[in-house]
């Protein structure tokens, strides 16, 4: 099999605010930005740590989440400091849908939404645990 790379296209009403964000809050670094006639945004690039996401403006074909109502995908940025991203992202403008906080399956995890309506798990991991032990916790934990 050849090695397969996925890269998330977020689409934004407003592409260039949207790489600013990422920029600030995930300390991205722009490496590509291509622009159609009309200085929309069509295509850019950035790298988040060792992974990398695309932006581009909303068009006639491609919508921002806002438009279609919210994104159905949830994006997990796995980090050494769940809180001081968190913090990062929410400085930079994201808003808290969970705050983070100790997860009874070896997590510190929180969720941000970004304000271009996407979602973000903020993950830390705190334990090493293996697949049956962490479905134990979420057993035990059920109401």
């Amino acid at each position: 099999m050849t090695d397969i790379t996925i890269v998330p296209k977020l689409v934004a009403a407003g592409a260039d605010r949207a790489i600013d964000f990422y920029q600030k809050a995930l300390n991205a670094e722009l490496i590509a930005r291509y622009t159609a006639p009309d200085g929309s945004v069509v295509y850019s690039e950035l790298t988040v740590g060792s992974s990398r996401i695309s932006v581009k403006d909303e068009d006639g074909t491609d919508r921002a989440a806002p438009t279609v109502g919210g994104s159905p995908v949830i994006l997990t940025l796995e980090v050494d400091d769940a809180d001081a991203v968190a913090n990062r992202m929410l400085d930079a403008g994201a808003s808290t849908i969970f705050p983070v906080d100790d997860r009874g399956y070896g997590y510190r995890q929180g969720r941000v939404e970004d304000p271009f309506g996407y979602q973000w798990i903020i993950s830390q991991r705190t334990e090493d645990l293996d697949t049956s032990e962490v479905q134990q916790r979420l057993d035990s934990a059920a109401p």
